[in-house]
């Protein structure tokens, strides 16, 4: 059994291996982007709907934030399974042997692990932050209004965010492609505006 050291050295090593952190940054991203516009969607279609208490809007966008966190977590987990799997297999074939039991092995389930995890905390990010103006409507502090505005603000800003990270790692003007990045939460404001209801 390895001990606790080990453990970590090993996660040192995968986090260093730029294919884990590029697979691992594209699901956290993709998913942290899908789960901002869910919660900009649930926040503005809670005041649309005439919602006025703000623990309602946290509660509902915290269903949305286990269903999109299990499934982030779910999903990845079986892709990179049988991704990582069929990949073992081309291996084994072109070496004859059995590599389940190897480091090789080893480190592809570690990797899927990585994997799994960053693609389930991006939509946790994503809906979560969102919603905290909702608690200072709880305590009185703001409007249904004003919580509403200020959560697509978030939403807006954790966008940008994505964008502007993406930006930076791809040598690209990051505030241009924050800018891209967060014109998304705005268009996903404006649509809910003119669903029927």
């Amino acid at each position: 059994m390895p001990s606790l050291r080990d453990r970590l050295e090993a996660l040192r090593t995968l986090l260093e291996n730029d294919e884990v952190r590029s697979i691992s940054r594209r699901y956290f991203i993709s998913n942290g982007f899908d789960g901002t516009l869910t919660s900009i969607g649930v926040v503005v279609g809670a005041y649309l709907s005439g919602i006025t208490d703000g623990l309602t809007v946290i509660t509902i966008g915290l269903g949305a934030a286990v269903g999109l966190g299990t499934s982030g977590v779910w999903s990845v987990w079986e892709i990179e399974r049988a991704e990582k799997q069929a990949e073992l297999l081309r291996i084994e074939q072109a070496m004859l042997t059995d590599l389940e039991e190897t480091t090789v092995g080893q480190r592809r389930a570690g990797a899927r692990k990585i994997n799994a995890v960053a693609s389930g905390i991006g939509p946790l990010i994503g809906i979560l932050l969102p919603l905290v103006p909702f608690l200072g409507q709880s305590g009185g502090v703001v409007s249904m209004l004003g919580a509403t505005v200020l959560a697509i603000g978030v939403g807006v800003a954790v966008l940008f965010t994505f964008g502007a990270y993406l930006g930076s790692i791809s040598k690209q003007n990051w505030i241009v492609a924050g800018i891209r990045m967060g014109l998304a939460g705005i268009v996903v404001a404006i649509l809910n505006l003119f669903l029927p209801g």
